[in-house]
């Protein structure tokens, strides 16, 4: 047995907190950790030296207490957490910010909890059956069958390189949202940081094209909750045991083990009955990963971005519809009190603006109107109101303009790319979705952008005439209020006015903006009737256009229909039909094997299961280790395994402790070199419960010493070579 090697001491990271059991959880690919702090419900995402990262934090709704953390799970590329809330909720964290990114909906109400996240990566290429013989063929087979010599760039593929062209790249970035409009809600906050959205919008990368990661969901009430791609949802099962087996009580999953090479997965599953001396080995088949008509990973990429891209319409609606009525809301409250004035006069104008309609006109202003004007108003009443309709629609503008427009463009691109799949694949029943499906959401896609662009036209041209209007309303209020001296001062004031764009402001935008078309709520069964209408209407664009010039006109027309919330809430309604059809196809190809019982003789206090490829056809080849037939209820007598035949040993450096620091859980991670490299990681708890330690589980921890004297050695030799007269002709 060769002599132990001492570990190599990587990072240490000391918690300000108990870890609670189970906890931390290791990044596999970067030196993270993720830990509960349940005395101030943070979840904490540490690096080494002590310093948080992140702090994640679930606010409770009012009587309710905040959602706590029951299952965590890292992506096997590092770059997100997935959380099973209490609430019923994955929420799938991003490293850049402690906003949520995804969220995903696992059960409807808190009776069921979150018991168990797998996650997993799976390769959609498809396996090649025939065996490769170049170590054996000649270099002319070789190149007859065009098989890549190591080094050498790859072959060009004309057909992959257009089915994975990227138009979305050359599109402009997508703008964060203002922070000070956000509302409530899952995603108030998700667009509004820069690195958020560059995090959430990546471009498609070509070198993972063969790449797609599943997740498995268990809940305690017998669900296995399956999405791909993040946050793309295929559905839910139930599995049962078979007849010969079954026993009253749901399964539970507990542990997940997959291989990239493998589409079936390995799931372990429990029965309450059992009281953990028995577990149930579960295959389950997902064919749709290496069989699906369109590469997977494309289509989930294109899906994936297309759900984020209506959350970022739906929250750049609401934001709109924020500052919409952030531009009313004060100079409603300042004309309703002039309107109630003038009606209860005994004479004179009973409507504002014919009030000041005649005071442009003739100079003229009625005594009810100078008393708002000077005592109601006056000057800090025209800046509260100037100020508040100008910022208003300057960020109504932004939102449409930067936000609202690239967004649908961008809808539409990934649109156009799915109708051109489902055009190319017409003849199949299995992709999900048709190109007549994909073209009604294209139409809805065209209405939104109709109407963002009259709400932008009148912004613009609202924004231009309260400029003069606020001019001259600040005119009027000097003059009613200065006295006779400043009258030269006045007349140089009032030769810049325009009476022209004062007066079209007064009649079109002061009671009424022609916006509310487009923002203000409608009746409930008017939006019923309208959504009715919209199912069976062919032309959808022709006739939101329709609607919108009968306002204009003053005809009766279809309120609920010109809406921004109406049509983004059509689109999502279309959207989700086409994603809830491809993820039912996707679904209906799921398999589940048979189970297997594994009865041990004592409860299992801890389980682990690793799916890799059967290379001499034992896991583990030992000489003490015997081999028979598994039947349940008569397994044989257990004999320790001994680390000595071709195993390493390995201990804690005294550095570190040595046998006074003693740890409670590890967890293991292989090498990686996704973000740096990273050697094959041993991750150690302490008893204390607040120091985890990272080591290097290399063959030969003594590698970098090693190494330094061979380096040194070296040097020596060659010093020795250059100072040694006629050694080079000896």
């Amino acid at each position: 047995m060769a002599e132990p090697q001492p570990l190599r001491l990587i990072s240490e990271t000391k918690f300000d907190h108990r870890v609670p059991d189970g906890l931390p959880k290791s990044n596999p690919t970067v030196d993270l950790s993720v830990t509960w702090d349940a005395a101030a419900r943070n979840l904490l995402i540490y690096r080494p030296r002590d310093q948080v990262v992140s702090k994640i934090h679930q606010y409770a709704r009012p009587g309710t207490t905040a959602p706590e953390p029951l299952a965590l799970k890292w992506k096997p590329d590092g770059q997100f957490l997935a959380v099973g809330w209490s609430d019923g909720y994955v929420r799938l964290m991003g490293l850049e910010n402690n906003k949520a990114a995804h969220h995903i909906r696992v059960t409807e109400d808190q009776s069921a909890g979150i018991t168990h996240i797998g996650w997993a990566c799976n390769s959609v290429s498809k396996t090649d059956s025939v065996p490769k013989e170049a170590e054996t063929a000649s270099w002319r087979h070789a190149l007859d069958q065009e098989l890549q010599t190591a080094g050498n760039p790859p072959e060009l593929d004309l057909p992959r390189e257009l089915t994975f062209l990227d138009v979305e790249s050359s599109l402009p970035k997508l703008s964060p949202l203002p922070s000070a409009s956000a509302g409530e809600g899952e995603d108030a906050m998700v667009f509004t940081l820069r690195t958020g959205i560059e995090f959430l919008f990546r471009p498609f990368n070509t070198a993972e094209s063969d790449e797609v990661f599943v997740m498995v969901v268990g809940t305690s009430d017998g669900r296995l909750h399956l999405s791909i791609y993040d946050s793309f949802v295929i559905g839910d099962f139930r599995y049962t045991l078979p007849s010969s087996m079954y026993k009253p009580g749901v399964l539970q999953l507990i542990h997940h083990a997959a291989h990239p090479s493998a589409s079936t997965h390995c799931l372990i599953l429990k029965h309450p009955a059992d009281e953990d001396r028995a577990v149930y080995l579960v295959p389950m088949d997902l064919p749709f990963v290496p069989y699906s008509p369109i590469n997977l990973a494309l289509l989930a990429s294109k899906l994936t971005t297309l759900q984020k891209l209506l959350r970022y319409v739906k929250q750049s609606q609401l934001h709109a519809t924020v500052e919409y009525n952030n531009t009313r809301e004060l100079p409603s409250k300042f004309l309703r009190s002039i309107q109630e004035d003038l009606q209860g006069a005994e004479r004179g104008p009973t409507d504002i603006v014919q009030a000041l309609f005649h005071t442009v006109v003739t100079g003229h202003t009625h005594e009810v109107v100078k008393e708002w004007l000077v005592d109601q108003l006056a000057e800090r009443g025209h800046k509260r109101w100037d100020k508040a309709a100008v910022s208003g629609l300057e960020a109504l503008r932004a939102l449409v303009h930067e936000n609202l427009l690239p967004a649908l463009e961008r809808c539409a691109v990934i649109l156009s790319r799915l109708r051109g799949l489902a055009q190319f694949h017409d003849a199949r029943d299995d992709i999900g979705f048709s190109a007549a499906q994909v073209a009604r959401a294209m139409d809805i896609v065209a209405c939104l952008r109709l109407a963002a662009h009259r709400v932008l036209l009148h912004v613009m041209e609202e924004l231009d005439l309260f400029t003069a209007f606020s001019g001259w309303l600040r005119f009027q209020i000097d003059r009613l209020a200065s006295s006779s001296s400043a009258t030269d001062e006045l007349n140089e004031k009032e030769a810049g006015l325009d009476n022209g764009k004062v007066l079209a402001y007064i009649q079109r935008y002061l009671l009424r903006s022609p916006m509310a078309l487009f923002f203000d709520p409608v009746a409930d069964d008017e939006r019923e009737a309208d959504w009715k209408f919209v199912q069976n209407e062919p032309a959808l664009l022709d006739a939101v256009d329709a609607q919108i010039a009968r306002q204009e006109d003053g005809q009766p027309y279809m309120k609920a229909l010109p809406q921004l919330a109406f049509l983004v809430a059509y689109l999502e309604d279309r959207a989700n039909g086409i994603f809830n059809d491809i993820a039912e196809a996707q679904k209906r190809s799921v398999r589940f094997g048979q189970p297997t019982r594994i009865v041990m003789g004592s409860k299992m206090s801890r389980i682990d299961c690793v799916m890799g490829p059967i290379v001499h056809g034992l896991p583990i080849q030992t000489p003490g280790t015997k081999y028979a037939p598994y039947t349940e209820n008569s397994l044989p007598a257990p004999e320790p395994l001994s680390a000595a035949h071709g195993s390493a040993s390995f201990t804690l450096p005294e550095s570190s402790g040595g046998g006074s620091w003693v740890p409670v859980r590890m967890e293991v991670q292989p090498r990686s070199d996704v973000r740096d490299d990273m050697p094959p990681r041993v991750c150690l708890l302490g008893r204390d419960r607040t120091t985890w330690r990272v080591f290097a589980l290399e063959t030969d921890a003594a590698v970098p010493q090693r190494q330094e004297q061979e380096d040194g050695q070296q040097q020596q030799q060659q010093q020795q070579q250059v100072h040694t007269p006629g050694r080079d002709n000896a």
